[in-house]
């Protein structure tokens, strides 16, 4: 009985995470969520209190995982720097490529977690709640590793270099598909090697721009 219950939870939160992507929170019934899982309304009120507990619990299944991963690459490079100082690139990384290669190596099983974040960082009604909640934190534990790299940076060009950062982020999890269009096919959206490729060497030389006097 215990594992048929965290079968139905757990289908309900895929549901949930697929539908809060496709269409955001006010755009899905607790109903349609239901009819996707395939289990009863009463379910949902069972396993959770109410629509917003359950795109709350949508958004904490996964974000331990990527925190997780993140926080042990910028440790990782932090262990291989003991005697000096990581570069400003080599953060970065840390910091973007864990969620790019989870993208490449899992897409159907990660895209609309990321395009649920990504609809959430750039929304004015979520955004600030929900993203300090669950991943400032770790952002803080990064922005602290640059200042070591950057120790003459404006605290201010720090954080608005930090903002740049999120939204290229932002942009990459959401696959619009404009980019396949500039480029006329050149480039996909969806190509997240592509994007792992250029990103880091990309955001670190605008961290260096602004905050190299």
């Amino acid at each position: 009985m215990a594992r048929n219950a965290e079968a139905t939870r757990e289908r309900i939160l895929d549901a949930a995470e697929s539908l809060f992507a496709k269409r955001g929170f006010d755009g899905v019934t607790v109903r349609q969520i239901m009819g996707e899982a395939g289990a009863d309304v009463a379910l949902a009120y069972y396993h959770f209190k109410s629509k917003r507990d359950l795109f709350d619990a949508v958004l904490l299944r996964r974000v331990g995982t990527l925190n997780d991963l993140r926080l042990a690459a910028l440790e990782q490079v932090e262990q291989r720097h003991a005697d000096d100082q990581p570069s400003v690139e080599e953060i970065i990384a840390a910091f973007t490529e864990p969620l790019l290669q989870i993208l490449e190596d899992d897409p159907d099983e990660w895209r609309d977690y990321m395009a649920l974040i990504a609809q959430i960082n750039n929304s004015p009604e979520w955004g600030g709640e929900l993203m300090t909640r669950y991943f400032d934190p770790l952002v803080s534990r990064f922005l602290d590793a640059l200042r070591k790299a950057l120790p003459d940076c404006d605290e201010e060009d720090l954080f608005w270099s930090y903002h740049f950062l999120s939204g290229a982020l932002t942009l990459t999890f959401a696959e619009t598909g404009r980019l396949d269009n500039l480029s006329d096919g050149l480039c996909q959206s969806s190509d997240m090697e592509a994007a792992k490729a250029r990103m880091a060497r990309f955001i670190a030389a605008g961290f260096l721009a602004l905050c190299k006097k």
